[in-house]
């Protein structure tokens, strides 16, 4: 990958994280669920060099110790998150980007995403073809952002809008994301040990896995 592809992570916090668990894991345990997912994510860009936008002081001290910069982004929103670190990463020089959601317990090889020679939008989307869980942008473009149910359409279509050469890969491993109580049961014993050390302590998970069984 040449230097000029960057990896973007969007983190609004670790506290608060993935509310929609709160079934099955607590409060701290959704945090560090959310940290250890984000370590995991800045050690599969490869040869990218890894960026986290929040505006969350914590999530930017843990970012710089995994070896990522930060680049603070204080408004709300995923998608007004996601647009200024482009636009900051556009400005530092880079070319291309890959943006990767820190909620990928199986993310692995984030570099290749980016197709070093392919001038267009990839798009990686989840399990059930909705949303965007990865995508490979070139900078310089007015790419509207368009996060949220859905975003995987709209993505596409905008790049379509755009006049951009459009890929969509569908990866198992990168189209797991964790936002459902089935999602985190369904991933269990694919879970690496890092993460299934957190979530095996919560004697909810075990319940909710054997009523899906």
């Amino acid at each position: 990958m040449s230097s000029d592809s960057a990896l973007l992570i969007p983190v609004r916090s670790f506290r608060g994280a993935k509310t929609r668990l709160d079934q099955l894991l607590d409060e701290d345990q959704r945090a560090q669920l959310a940290e250890t997912m984000l370590g995991r994510t800045v050690a599969a860009a490869g040869r990218l060099e890894a960026f986290v936008v929040t505006g969350d002081p914590d999530v930017a001290r843990v970012a710089k110790n995994l070896g990522a910069q930060a680049i603070e982004c204080t408004e709300p929103g995923l998608n007004i998150a996601v647009e200024s670190g482009v636009d900051e990463l556009q400005r530092s020089g880079f070319g291309r980007v890959v943006v990767a959601h820190g909620d990928i317990p199986l993310v692995a090889d984030l570099d290749h995403v980016g197709q070093p020679g392919f001038e267009g939008v990839v798009i990686v989307p989840d399990r059930r073809l909705d949303g965007t869980n990865v995508m490979a942008i070139p900078t310089g473009f007015d790419f509207r952002w368009c996060y949220g149910p859905g975003s995987f359409h709209r993505h596409r279509s905008e790049a379509l809008r755009l006049g951009l050469p459009l890929e969509v890969v569908c990866s198992t491993a990168l189209g797991w994301d964790l936002d459902e109580p089935e999602d985190l049961s369904g991933a269990l014993e694919r879970l690496p040990m890092e993460l299934r050390r957190i979530v095996e302590t919560a004697p909810a998970i075990h319940q909710h896995t054997g009523d899906n069984n």
